[in-house]
């Protein structure tokens, strides 16, 4: 009798709470559209009831994921799900042992071990790789290929001549134009992200070490990732570094609006629909004090910008990787990251270093990966260039 008026209540509610999910979701958007419509900010008003909106709907999402869960401990699992699951969890206690150093006897879950390291489970490296996506969001919206060894992207270029279009008459010749197929060859340069980890985490047994490790290592690899895609190495990876698209300022430290406009420019419009701004947040701050000719900011606060402004339309990403507004460096980049290839191999390896750190009463934790990025797309990128000093 119990279990039916338990059911009877979920199926009730499920229902209720997600109507009330949609409604807040139509109230949202009804919000954002006023203010698009009317081409103005929201409000003070719009942007507290706008917050208070996602703070319900989050409420709701733990309260509705809280009652599928509760659910499904009633419920038995699928063969396959199961398995999987089953090899997940072993896949995930067999690392938590390598970095304990608890040696098990499993043959289907032990780490093989290579030159450069124990090549950990796929699922291990699949939430390291997922991390990286979500932290680094330049890595996100690049075009990423996850292979291994060397990728050949066959790549139209024009710059030398294009596929025109013109009159003709019978029995007249056409003259040819066209550009020319290159390629971008994208090669695996090995690199290393270290995190260490305490002995005192590692010894105690209730602790989530592999949630922890797999974190640090994410943002290692994400914060070297991030820089060297926008501004390279030497010989190595290119990333956004060789951007032919540029405008040079007319001044070492300072930028104007006609500068921005400019770097704006560049991108052909067919290319403007994804197209976002990435800079240092010093460079974010001068800019915030410019004004167009009818004494508007040309920077703003937008509640429905992902990172919570827009510069000319388009949203605004700070990164710390970026050079500030300094003689002779990259200060901006402007438009669709896609125009940028990434070459990620998902064969992550691990190394564990136990004695190197051992007078820090620690260990360190050494993530290796393959990784190259080119421009593939040159059209679809611009940069603005500080004047040399």
């Amino acid at each position: 009798m119990k279990k039916d008026i338990k059911k009877f209540i979920e199926t009730r509610s499920m229902p209720s709470l997600v109507e009330q999910r949609n409604n807040l979701l139509d109230e949202m958007d009804n919000l954002l559209k006023g203010a698009k419509e009317e081409t103005r900010a929201l409000t003070d008003q719009e942007s507290t009831r706008f917050d208070e909106i996602k703070s319900e709907i989050a409420g709701l999402d733990k309260t509705i994921a809280a009652l599928d869960e509760a659910r499904s401990l009633d419920k038995k699992l699928p063969a396959k799900q199961a398995e999987q699951r089953t090899q997940e969890e072993a896949e995930t206690r067999a690392f938590e042992n390598y970095i304990r150093g608890v040696v098990e006897e499993r043959a289907d879950v032990n780490l093989t071990v290579g030159a450069n390291g124990a090549v950990i489970p796929s699922s291990i490296a699949n939430k390291i790789i997922q991390k990286v996506y979500d932290i680094s969001p330049i890595y996100q919206l690049a075009t990423r290929y996850n292979i291994a060894g060397s990728l050949s992207i066959p790549y139209y270029d024009e710059s030398a001549g294009t596929i025109e279009m013109a009159y003709a008459d019978e029995f007249v010749e056409l003259e040819s134009t066209s550009g020319r197929f290159t390629s971008i060859e994208l090669k695996g340069f090995l690199a290393g992200a270290l995190s260490k980890v305490s002995k005192s985490l590692v010894n105690n047994s209730q602790f989530d070490l592999v949630s922890f490790v797999v974190a640090k290592m994410a943002e290692s690899i994400a914060k070297w990732i991030e820089n060297q895609l926008l501004n390279g190495t030497l010989n190595k990876i290119s990333g956004l570094s060789t951007v032919k698209q540029s405008v040079t300022a007319a001044a070492a430290t300072v930028l104007t609006a006609d500068e921005l406009i400019d770097v704006q420019e560049e991108v052909p419009d067919a290319f403007q629909g994804n197209a976002i701004w990435i800079m240092n947040k010093t460079t974010r701050k001068a800019i915030r004090k410019l004004k167009d000719g009818q004494g508007n900011y040309l920077l703003n606060k937008d509640a429905t910008a992902r990172w919570g402004y827009t510069l000319l339309g388009k949203d605004v990403y700070t990164s710390d990787n970026m050079s500030g507004m300094e003689a002779g460096k990259t200060a901006i980049y402007y438009g669709d990251m896609s125009g940028l290839a990434v070459k990620l191999s998902e064969n992550v390896s691990i190394e564990i270093l136990r004695e190197k750190y051992a007078t820090q009463h620690a260990i360190g934790v050494v993530g290796w990966i393959e990784i190259d990025s080119k421009i593939e797309n040159e059209q679809k990128i611009s940069k603005l260039v500080m004047k040399s000093a």
